[in-house]
């Protein structure tokens, strides 16, 4: 309650919210003739009232019997209006408010408690105080879950680009959304419009390819490493074995060698 004794301020003014917009038009409303009222009228009949042709004791009877009528009739309008408040205790609800300037503004949540004041009630949400005149809407929580669900899920899909602009970078997205889409009920399902499913399916598989193209290009630049890096061990064993090997005959030269010295030994 305390909320409503704070006001946001925007470009140096005061602006009022919702529900100090809800308590006044509601304020505004109760300003109806109660008890106090008639009596003081009643007193100021009997003071000013013309000496000579004063009213009479029936008259006043039937005035104050027909106000005590009007006064039931208030009393149990609002006994009628309290029961009513509290049966929305616990339940998702949406307040239509208007401000000061004119424009219309609906406030969304669960009333958490209900505050009966001058036989009027307010429903508590969110800390903050409505007039029961103002509810517009009463849904069911699973109702509101659901919707919320489809609309963030029709948002996020917005973010999207065209689907064939899709690449790898709205990978993490896509899958989101999937995954969002699958752990939905068929009851939650039934919020989002046809065409945002056949989207989303044009979207799954439009990254299927994508992928597939990504990997095929990966799987290329890999073989081609792999042919390079044996290339190189190849030419390395051809410049080992080019030492002890004469490349024509296939013999070992240094065997060759060897003999060539021994045969120069006998002829000295």
């Amino acid at each position: 309650m305390a909320s409503n004794l704070v006001a946001p301020v925007e470009d140096g003014k005061i602006v009022e919210t919702e529900s100090q917009s809800s308590l006044k038009k509601a304020q505004s409303s109760n300003n109806g003739m109660d008890k106090d009222a008639f009596l003081q009228l009643l007193v100021a009949q009997m003071r000013y009232q013309d000496p000579l042709e004063p009213t009479s004791n029936t008259e006043y009877i039937a005035q104050y019997a027909q106000f005590s009528q009007v006064e039931q009739m208030q009393n149990l309008a609002a006994t009628s209006e309290l029961a009513r408040a509290t049966q929305l205790v616990g339940q998702e609800v949406y307040i239509k408010t208007t401000d000061s300037t004119g424009n219309m503004k609906y406030v969304t949540g669960k009333v958490d408690y209900v505050v009966f004041e001058n036989n009027k009630a307010y429903l508590a949400i969110n800390e903050s105080l409505y007039s029961l005149e103002d509810l517009d809407t009463v849904a069911d929580a699973a109702y509101l879950d659901a919707y919320n669900k489809a609309l963030k899920f029709s948002i996020d899909m917005n973010k999207l680009p065209a689907v064939g602009g899709v690449d790898m970078t709205d990978a993490d997205a896509i899958d989101k959304l999937e995954e969002t889409y699958n752990g939905m009920s068929d009851y939650e399902r039934s919020f989002l419009a046809e065409e945002t499913v056949d989207k989303l399916q044009k979207y799954i598989e439009r990254l299927k390819q994508v992928r597939a193209a990504a990997e095929e290009a990966e799987k290329g630049t890999g073989d081609g490493e792999s042919t390079e890096g044996a290339g190189d061990v190849e030419g390395s064993e051809d410049v080992e074995g080019s030492e002890g090997t004469d490349p024509e005959s296939g013999k070992d030269n240094n065997k060759g060698a060897e003999g060539a010295e021994k045969g120069t030994e006998t002829t000295d």
